[in-house]
């Protein structure tokens, strides 16, 4: 009981305070300084008093402060480490208090890279801005943001917002970004990037400005990046029904973000994995991720989920609004295909998930894809008509303000006879997933049927489904059923699904081709040629796949595969180029004081450096670990990597440093390289030595 108690003094506290004072606007002047990898700057607050409160708190974790005033008059002020608080010099009514503050954040500013290639972004959801900007944890407390942000000349920062003005400062080669909002948002949404970019505008149909942004390095690839996305916007500000509610769009990719993408109110911030040239998109897209963070603008930026309870809210519309938009593009046989393989997944959770939708444990796929299937179910049952309208009047009635469940259901019960009570219980307080309820809205897709009618076919012997599934192949149906046919049929023997497989190869549907290319491990000889074509797809993922599995089944070709493969690059992961980098010296082991040997190995070497993302690096390292254990420089790389933002670069380097220790002479390199390494990957790397 007492534990409980305490957990909840935050909350409480919380929830007075906003009864009692309304901040309304911060007007902030930050620098972030790359080098000590610190902030600070100055702080200005503009609050309302509403009614007698002994103290004020501002979220400000690890902070120092200097030069606290309130109503221009210097105050005694507490600092916990925590929060900034304040317990003198207001009144009731409007206030305004200023500060200086320096931090030296722990998480949610990260700053990465080196030289001109170096980036500093934020992540404030789930880490919390409080810190790198004193601000509120507390989401139902929305603030207008107004950054100004001073940094070195010749990289372009990026905050939310117009950008009002851009002032450079030749003595300090510095340049000073000033920011304005007009409407107020929560504090996790505020964000800064910094980076070596360059942008394009657009403009939207409703006449709002769409900045796209890049590195130069990438400028080949903003077309493919980018594509649709001028049309998404317009889709969703036309199927939402409310116009965008700010004054700007931007999206800027980083490097080595930790999640796809974050909705930050006017400017999102997506990971570079979705930087991509025509084969990369045909791999992974930035469509959904785009769709998903642009409809986060009205469903999490516009209207906020009082709480965790009610996070799909954010969460379930924005995936579903996102698919909206795949259909509009991919078409309908795609929209239920997708939404068939949530169902699945759902199903499959559901078996040992039993936390349901409201409650603020739930799993992201409850909160995303449940919360997708749920939006569907409410739509199907009333109509498109009537569940945009009560969308509308979700959003019109609650801008700007924080909701419940209820808030929108309400709507959607004025607006309709759709029993709510029902819904709410069955979809959002149950756990488990309303199959036949979804399969009878599924089916009314002729593409699901058919894709029910092959997996009928799953225990049949192949002769008995073959002549159907020849047909499904000659058809010009959806690329999904295709592939369903060559998974079942993986362990059929080849010769008697040779027909059906080249029949899928003449398809020329990527998709189709990569399922033959990942099934067929073993090629026969008779099959060679056609399987090679592989290797021309636009598609890097199928280059890789049929490449791996040729230089693996026809050693005396692989100098022609090698030959072919030589200026492949693939995706940002490079882990098509590295892959053969591998093969290539793993071939010329005997030609290894060959200047081309040299080249080629000093690269992959250099690809485990911190000048890389995390997933070339962790590429490199699993590839020239393999082929040599002991290269100092690669070691010394992958204990930097214990001290990475990324939490999955990190487990990998921390493991496989303890695999190597196990291993003769390693222990030794690793004692030595504690002299030569900065003071947190000394401190990561004496953990490790000195493990049991």
């Amino acid at each position: 009981m007492n534990k409980l108690f305490f957990l909840l003094i935050p909350f409480f506290l919380f929830a007075q305070q906003s009864s009692k004072v309304d901040f309304i606007q911060c007007d902030a002047s930050v620098a972030p300084h790359f080098e000590s990898k610190t902030i600070d700057g100055t702080i200005i607050y503009k609050f309302q008093v509403l009614s007698e409160i002994d103290s004020i708190r501002i979220d400000a974790k690890n902070m120092y402060f200097t030069d606290v005033t309130i109503n221009g008059k210097s105050v005694n002020y507490k600092n916990n480490k925590k929060e900034l608080i304040l317990f003198e010099g207001y009144k009731k009514g409007r206030n305004e208090v200023s500060f200086s503050f320096k931090a030296m954040p722990k998480q949610t500013l990260y700053f990465l890279g080196v030289g001109e290639g170096q980036q500093i972004w934020t992540q404030g959801q789930g880490k919390f801005t409080s810190n790198w900007l004193p601000s509120f944890d507390d989401v139902n407390e929305k603030v207008v943001f107004n950054l100004s942000v001073t940094y070195k000349n010749k990289f372009q920062v990026v905050s939310n917002g117009i950008l009002e003005s851009k002032k450079y400062n030749q003595q300090e080669e510095t340049s000073l970004y000033q920011f304005k909002m007009k409407n107020p948002m929560s504090s996790y949404l505020v964000m800064l990037a910094i980076g070596n970019f360059n942008h394009q505008t657009q403009n939207s149909v409703s006449g709002i400005p769409l900045e796209m942004y890049y590195q130069p390095k990438d400028s080949a690839k903003f077309e493919f990046t980018y594509k649709y996305s001028k049309a998404i916007f317009d889709f969703l500000e036309k199927e939402i029904g409310v116009k965008y509610p700010w004054k700007i769009y931007r999206q800027i990719p980083v490097e080595d973000f930790l999640y796809a993408g974050m909705e930050n109110t006017t400017s999102t911030i997506f990971a570079q994995d979705f930087v991509v040239d025509e084969s990369g998109f045909n791999d992974r897209n930035y469509i959904n991720v785009n769709a998903h963070e642009l409809a986060h603008q009205w469903f999490g930026d516009l209207v906020t989920a009082k709480n965790g309870k009610h996070h799909w809210l954010q969460e379930g519309f924005a995936t579903y609004y996102a698919l909206l938009a795949e259909r509009k593009i991919f078409g309908e046989d795609y929209f239920y295909y997708m939404m068939y393989k949530n169902s699945l997944l759902l199903r499959k959770e559901a078996k040992t998930d039993t936390i349901p939708i409201l409650n603020e444990k739930a799993s992201s796929y409850s909160f995303y894809q449940k919360g997708a299937w749920a939006l569907f179910v409410i739509r199907e049952s009333i109509g498109e008509k009537k569940f945009k309208k009560a969308v509308k009047n979700y959003l019109k009635k609650y801008q700007f303000k924080n909701v419940e469940t209820a808030d929108f259901l309400n709507e959607i019960a004025a607006i309709s006879d759709f029993d709510v009570k029902k819904f709410q219980k069955e979809w959002l307080e149950d756990y488990h997933f309303q199959t036949e309820e979804a399969n009878d809205l599924l089916k009314k897709n002729e593409s699901i049927q058919t894709l029910v009618e092959i997996q009928k076919q799953k225990n049949k012997a192949f002769a008995d489904k073959d002549s159907f599934f020849t047909v499904v192949m000659k058809s010009n149906g959806f690329y999904g059923l295709k592939r369903e046919i060559i998974y079942q049929i993986k362990d059929v023997p080849f010769v008697e699904k040779e027909k059906l497989l080249k029949l899928a190869m003449q398809t020329n549907e990527i998709e189709v081709r990569q399922s033959v290319a990942e099934t067929i491990t073993i090629i026969p000889e008779s099959f060679l040629s056609e399987y090679e074509t592989l290797l021309k797809d636009k598609s890097y993922d199928t280059k890789e796949i049929a490449f791996s599995n040729l230089y693996k089944n026809f050693p005396d070709n692989r100098a022609k595969y090698l030959e072919l493969a030589k200026n492949w690059e693939g995706k940002n992961d490079k882990a098509l180029r590295i892959l053969f980098l591998f093969y290539y010296l793993e071939f010329n082991t005997a030609s290894a004081n060959t200047s081309q040997y040299s080249q080629y190995y000093f690269e992959l070497v250099e690809y485990t450096s911190p000048k890389y993302e995390s997933s070339i690096r962790q590429n490199a390292f699993e590839n020239i670990l393999y082929l040599e254990p002991k290269n100092i420089k690669v070691l010394k790389n992958l204990v930097n990597a214990t001290t990475h933002p990324k939490w999955q670069l990190v487990k990998y380097a921390r493991d496989t440093i303890r695999e190597l220790l196990r291993k003769e002479g390693l222990r030794e390199l690793f004692t030595t390289i504690l002299t030569d390494v900065s003071d947190a990957e000394k401190f990561q790397l004496q953990r490790l030595l000195e493990e049991k």
